[in-house]
């Protein structure tokens, strides 16, 4: 096969899983339990068809431009396209083949589980990674989104455009944390790098009221 990095490339996709349809021979990508990506083997174990999913109007266009781009093989071929893995496919054109069949699948998903398939909040971070959890954060979800830099309690989704105001001068105003019962505490500056990167995430998640995440697997707090 032309295309050897695609198991790599998939696997290293956050919370992708991979089986074996054995009655078909098909090595299958997952995301969330739903298939996004397909290496289709003959009987000696060769590829021969690579099938992903892609919008009705870009598979039509790339069809029509590409002659190793046919309809999908034993699949909806309204959805689905089936690449020849020995074509004249250019191999950036199909990594962003693969990412948008991703993230396509992943956003038929809800938001709730997208966030549960991904392992993260509803602010965009991994709680099990975040210095702020255990401190002076219970967990974006555990506190649906009132998180203790959200003035007043407020959910974070409210509190996107305060978070505007963070740049890398000044800290933002002392903020009221539920671990200090009331008290207010401010953000020390050597902390504010997380916070802004958190603001970043929830741009990212929030984009058209969806996760449509771009190369979600390097969030991080």
């Amino acid at each position: 096969m032309k295309y050897p990095w695609i198991d790599e490339y998939l696997l290293n996709k956050r919370s992708v899983t991979k089986d074996l349809q054995s009655d078909w021979n098909w090595i299958r990508y997952h995301i969330g339990g739903k298939m996004f990506a397909a290496v289709c083997l003959d009987q000696e174990d060769k590829p021969y068809y690579i099938t992903l999913k892609l919008e009705p109007a870009e598979g039509d266009f790339l069809r029509s431009q590409y002659e190793d781009i046919i309809p999908g093989y034993y699949m909806n071929k309204m959805h689905w396209n089936s690449i020849k893995p020995d074509g004249e496919i250019p191999d950036d054109l199909l990594r962003d083949l693969l990412d948008k069949s991703y993230h396509l699948v992943l956003k038929s998903f809800s938001g709730k589980k997208q966030r549960e398939i991904l392992g993260l909040s509803c602010c965009g971070t991994d709680c099990a990674e975040c210095s702020f959890l255990g401190s002076l954060c219970k967990g974006c979800n555990a506190l649906n989104g009132k998180v203790f830099h959200a003035p007043e309690k407020r959910p974070v989704r409210s509190t996107v455009a305060a978070f505007k105001r963070i740049n890398t001068q000044t800290a933002p105003p002392a903020t009221a944390s539920p671990a200090l019962s009331g008290e207010t505490q401010k953000i020390p500056a050597f902390r504010m790098s997380s916070l802004r990167q958190r603001y970043r995430n929830v741009c990212v998640i929030w984009q058209n009221d969806s996760l449509y995440l771009q190369e979600i697997h390097s969030v991080s707090c």
